[in-house]
């Protein structure tokens, strides 16, 4: 275990009726970390370090990940439910507000819940993952249905876990790796990490769950007003799930609203450039709100 490691804490937080594993350093104003698919609090393994001397950090196992509870039901993988898991983790925590923190599917569940509660959100910082209208535009255009192939391929039951599975979950490094822009992201460590993380019993049909329900309540919403909370948006241009063609026009839909492009950067954009990106995040935390 690395000194940095020694210093992270595990815990376990009730919310909405389940239990969510969390890891936290820091004390102060809370800054809670969502990750995405296939990962889990592990991704968040660059910026807890960093931002632990401002803040109580908390990077949280999503609901059907790794060490967090996996409910057996399909219906409890909707956005109303990780909206209201965020709200549970906060209160939980004795916050009222917190910075809120997202990639992936976890920048998804972070839009949301700032939308749904935004009085708790002090600041918003999305990675690689558009604002839902832009994504829900994205998905009738041909090249993001093409880049979005494996969505369909989520939807039937049961192939999509024993694919994920084969040759010792290769699918699991082939998304990492395969994907990342540098190929010395993620140690053969890390990749361990994430293949331990998918093996957990019942963590697949959950994590996949997210992509089978995805029409309720992410997609389906049609009127999305103008977000007042100050939204930070970090992307590496070279995502291959993602067009960074879907982040064209954010700035219709929040009043207080950055972004800042990452050249020769994968998806995994805070694993990848870590540095570049704790920069940014400094810089717009240490900004006044428009």
């Amino acid at each position: 275990m690395s000194v940095l490691e020694a210093a992270w804490k595990h815990e376990f937080i009730a919310t909405n009726g389940i239990k969510l594993h969390y890891v936290t350093q820091g004390s102060g104003p809370l800054m809670l970390m969502l990750h995405g698919f296939p990962e889990f609090w592990y991704s968040w393994r660059h910026q807890i370090p960093e931002f632990a001397s401002d803040y109580k950090v908390v990077a949280v196992d999503l609901r059907g990940y790794n060490d967090s509870d996996k409910p057996q039901d399909k219906s409890a993988y909707v956005m109303a439910e990780f909206v209201q898991d965020v709200k549970g983790i906060i209160q939980g925590l004795g916050y009222e507000s917190c910075v809120l923190v997202g990639h992936d599917w976890g920048g998804a569940i972070a839009w949301n819940f700032a939308y749904a509660y935004p009085h708790m959100v002090d600041k918003l910082i999305v990675m690689n993952l558009p604002h839902p209208a832009k994504f829900a535009e994205g998905l009738r255009t041909p090249q993001q249905l093409l880049k979005s192939w494996y969505i369909f391929l989520f939807q039937f039951p049961v192939l999509p876990e024993l694919l994920i599975q084969l040759g010792d979950y290769q699918a699991i490094s082939a998304a990492l790796e395969g994907m990342a822009v540098d190929k010395n992201t993620f140690t053969p460590s890390d990749i361990e990490a994430y293949k331990d993380a998918a093996a957990k019993r019942g963590a697949l049909t959950a994590t996949i769950n997210y992509y089978r329900n995805m029409a309720s309540g992410f997609l389906d919403r049609q009127n999305w007003s103008v977000l007042q909370v100050p939204t930070l948006m970090i992307w590496g241009e070279n995502d291959a799930a993602l067009g960074k063609e879907l982040t064209y026009g954010t700035a219709d839909y929040v009043r207080d609203f950055q972004i800042h492009y990452i050249p020769n950067c994968s998806h995994w954009v805070q694993q990848e450039q870590p540095e570049l990106v704790n920069r940014y995040m400094r810089d717009f935390l240490a900004s006044k709100a428009v």
